[in-house]
């Protein structure tokens, strides 16, 4: 993995704290009367699936577990739909999903930094 993948990584992961900082003392119902929320959180999850596109393949394949796929095509129905974003479906993702790709890419990272510790 490259320092710029790293890099990647960390981007994600930087979304995926502020996500679940904003979460924290908000409910559903609370996301869904806020647009500006509402639309910040959609913006977060278009940053973390362009990220994702720029993971080299090789790297994903490494990490079966992860359904990269998913995370780039949400990226997708979020950008090209304009007029009609679910916004049910960033909250579900942003509850359910992110705190399971979490621990996947913090593995990532240190399993990255073991590989450049056995080189020097």
């Amino acid at each position: 993995m490259s320092k710029l993948t790293s890099e990647y990584i960390r981007h994600i992961l930087k979304e995926i704290e502020f996500l679940a900082g904003q979460t924290q003392n908000l409910s559903e119902d609370q996301f869904m009367r806020d647009e500006t929320v509402e639309r910040a959180f959609a913006r977060s999850l278009e940053i973390i699936g362009e990220a994702i596109k720029l993971i080299p393949d090789d790297v994903k394949t490494r990490y079966p577990a992860v359904d990269w796929r998913s995370f780039a095509g949400l990226r997708d129905k979020l950008i090209h739909h304009y007029f009609g974003v679910d916004y049910s479906l960033v909250w579900d993702v942003v509850k359910n999903e992110l705190p399971q790709l979490k621990p996947h890419l913090e593995q990532m990272l240190i399993d990255e930094t073991q590989k450049r510790e056995n080189v020097i």
